[in-house]
């Protein structure tokens, strides 16, 4: 049985693509309360890994946990009610509507309610509090009455975190983040998930070891779909097979 401290759990987790194998007796440990980074090369297995974790595939063999409950092979919908949530899986996002009823409408979505847009505005109002703290901890709040449409690329980004903590999740899996953005963007963004990561579980891809360093506790090598490492960054960075397999190649 998992201990108490572990959130999430893999357990000789494999995935298989018509004889290929894309991921190999992967064994993962998230503590809770951790922002945990998943790195590796292109091709390495991470987007397998998420897209098992979020049920957006069921693994060819092993198991995953989550809070100590067997959720292998569990679809999205699932998934997310028990609290673990994907970032940028949400693409209901309405450019010409405020960044406030974006996410206003993102929290009345997982009521009864839904994506009602002929509801009153005294249904809306009700989720305005919770909408704006969500908008403040992702560096936002000030931007509130602003259009989606009008916001640069990183504060979009931004904003797709925000839409993916109106499910509030227990544990929420970062698919690369900073992807697309520009140097300027990148420092932006890591205060947003610093905040978001405060009173969450935060797993997250990302290539950019700067911001892994920056922000992760644990670290997880992936390559060739086998985990090759685990530890903090500065544990890893030193070692000659982890550099070989990935930090050379990204320094």
């Amino acid at each position: 049985m998992p201990t108490a401290e572990a959130i999430l759990e893999t357990r000789g987790l494999t995935m298989d693509f018509r004889g290929f194998r894309a991921l190999h007796d992967a064994d993962l440990r998230v503590q809770e309360g951790t922002l945990h980074a998943i790195i590796g090369p292109n091709g390495a297995g991470k987007t397998t890994l998420f897209n098992l974790l979020s049920g957006l595939l069921s693994p060819t063999r092993g198991r995953i946990l989550f809070a100590g409950q067997d959720i292998t092979g569990h679809p999205p919908h699932r998934i997310a009610r028990l609290g673990i949530a994907r970032s940028f899986q949400i693409t209901s996002v309405f450019p010409h509507l405020t960044l406030l009823d974006n996410v206003r409408l993102a929290l009345q979505a997982g009521t009864r309610h839904g994506y009602a847009f002929w509801r009153s505005d005294r249904i809306l109002d009700q989720f305005t509090d919770e909408a704006m703290q969500i908008l403040a901890s992702v560096g936002l709040d000030r931007q509130a009455g602003r259009s989606a449409a009008a916001l640069p690329y990183g504060q979009k980004r931004a904003l797709e975190i925000g839409l993916t903590l109106a499910l509030r999740p227990r544990l929420l899996l970062l698919d690369e983040p900073t992807a697309g953005l520009s140097l300027e963007d990148v420092t932006r963004i890591l205060e947003p998930i610093r905040q978001v990561a405060r009173n969450r579980t935060v797993v997250l891809v990302e290539h950019n070891m700067g911001v892994v360093a920056a922000l992760s506790q644990r670290i997880t090598v992936l390559t060739r779909g086998r985990v090759l490492a685990e530890g903090t960054y500065a544990e890893l960075r030193t070692r000659r097979d982890v550099i070989e397999a990935y930090l050379g190649g990204a320094a």
